[in-house]
């Protein structure tokens, strides 16, 4: 396993979960602003749309970069895959890109429980 791999441990599969929950959250809340409450606000005249999305998209992004920060600090992450989540806040669709990563982080946590689980048991 790669040296930022070996730390997947340190991350715990729930605090992933909850990572890509956020990551999901906060893409989807940044596309309906930009594809839905700016469009009504400039095209039609409707500016509710975007003093109800700015707010909830607000919010999101915040529980987002608290969760990347919650989750990267127990170690395992290189920084490239640190600099890509933080990126992705940023880029419309960049949080559906990193599904990918994350479930593939969650499942090497869940691989690491279940090896110490085993390893613990057996000695």
């Amino acid at each position: 396993m790669s040296a930022a791999g070996d730390g997947v441990a340190n991350a715990d599969e729930a605090q992933i979960r909850r990572l890509r929950l956020a990551s999901f959250a906060e893409a989807t809340t940044l596309l309906i602003l930009l594809g839905i409450a700016v469009p009504l606000k400039h095209a039609l005249g409707y500016p509710a749309a975007t003093r109800i999305m700015g707010p909830v998209h607000g919010v999101a992004f915040v529980a987002y970069a608290w969760s990347v920060i919650a989750t990267v600090s127990g170690g395992g992450w290189s920084r490239h895959e640190v600099t890509r989540l933080i990126v992705a806040a940023f880029i419309p669709f960049g949080g559906f890109a990193n599904a990918g990563l994350l479930r593939r982080k969650q499942v090497d946590a869940a691989a690491n429980r279940v090896g110490e689980q085993k390893w613990s048991t057996s000695g």
